[in-house]
């Protein structure tokens, strides 16, 4: 089966599973003290500058538990997309964990927040009856695939110093992003403004794995102690820090993820061809979002299964991951020929 569903149904990368496997040969010390996570923590330096402090956890939930905890007490609150991940789909752990309340705001036709809506929210400061906002987080890629650019980053990071709140950014895909726009991993990240992101490796074809980057010396004082907390503190670090090595290697990471991003644009070509399909947002990452005829589902889903993001609408989400083959994208393409 090749599904469009997620870039979580792909395996593992052939480099990674190498990397997993040297790991795996002798005995190391726990928790981030061995060898292969000193190596990983110093490529990171190298790619995100070297005050970047670096902690790997399991997976993208506690990832985003461990950066917005890192910024907040209970009684502060968590501004963010309505439609972003930490919001809709990691049910209430980051509400759990952190104590916060989070405000979502509406995002653009493109999923993105703006200054204007974000400042909307920015009220009653110092008032105890209500939640303190103390951090805004956004999605890089957004939910709808769609990318904020430097200069947007950086307009919305100006307006976050100036009211006092953190800057997060949930980049699960991360990685497609900084390849769409031809960029560096600082570039997108502490150089536009970004306090602190999680960055995501499991969608971009790791086993399992994220890590949180801090670019901010504040979240740094405490962070290692909320890392534990949370339960997010690998004994057997290295196997987290080894698939990350072998993504920073050579790039690798950049060519991985612009072939996903290859496989979406010609996904978009092939779905622009049929007069039945409306192609909703700009492809610049990973994902194309269309509306296609209910009655297409059920058929198409029978060889390759995707999400319906908005059944009211007809509209669908179709990703590409790391091993999506033009074949397959000609595969697809004759299935709708064959309903069309």
């Amino acid at each position: 089966m090749k599904s469009f569903a997620s870039d979580n149904y792909a395996g593992v990368l052939p480099e990674v599973m190498e990397a997993l496997n040297a790991a795996n040969t002798a005995h190391a010390r726990s928790y981030g003290a061995d060898d292969i996570t000193a190596r990983t923590i110093g490529l990171f330096k190298e790619v995100f500058g070297e005050a970047a402090e670096v902690f790997f956890v399991f997976n993208g939930t506690g990832a985003n538990v461990l950066s917005i905890s890192s910024a907040t007490q209970s009684f502060n609150a968590v501004l963010c997309a309505e439609t972003s991940h930490i919001y809709c789909d990691e049910s209430s752990a980051p509400e759990t964990f952190t104590g916060c309340r989070f405000f979502p705001l509406p995002s653009n036709e493109h999923g993105k927040l703006t200054p204007a809506i974000i400042k909307e929210r920015l009220i009653r400061k110092g008032d105890v009856h209500y939640a303190q906002a103390s951090l805004l987080s956004v999605t890089q890629a957004t939910e709808y695939g769609t990318l904020y650019s430097i200069p947007e980053l950086q307009a919305i990071s100006a307006l976050c110093k100036e009211h006092g709140l953190y800057l997060h950014m949930d980049g699960s895909r991360y990685f497609n992003a900084v390849a769409s726009l031809g960029c560096s991993l600082a570039d997108l990240s502490s150089g536009a403004g970004v306090d602190i992101l999680s960055l995501g490796g499991t969608k971009a074809g790791m086993m399992f794995g994220e890590a949180v980057v801090v670019f901010n010396k504040e979240l740094a004082k405490h962070i290692a102690f909320k890392q534990k907390q949370v339960m997010q503190l690998a004994s057997k670090t290295r196997f987290i820090a080894a698939q990350f090595e072998a993504m920073l290697h050579n790039e690798l990471w950049r060519n991985t993820a612009s072939h996903a991003n290859e496989m979406a644009r010609q996904l978009h070509r092939v779905l622009s061809q049929h007069p039945q399909v409306r192609v909703t947002k700009p492809v610049q990452a990973n994902a194309v979002f269309a509306e296609i005829p209910r009655h297409w589902y059920t058929p198409l889903q029978e060889h390759f299964p995707f999400y319906v993001w908005n059944e009211a609408t007809h509209e669908v989400r179709l990703m590409c991951a790391w091993d999506t083959r033009p074949e397959d994208i000609d595969a697809f393409t004759l299935a709708l020929h064959g309903l069309s």
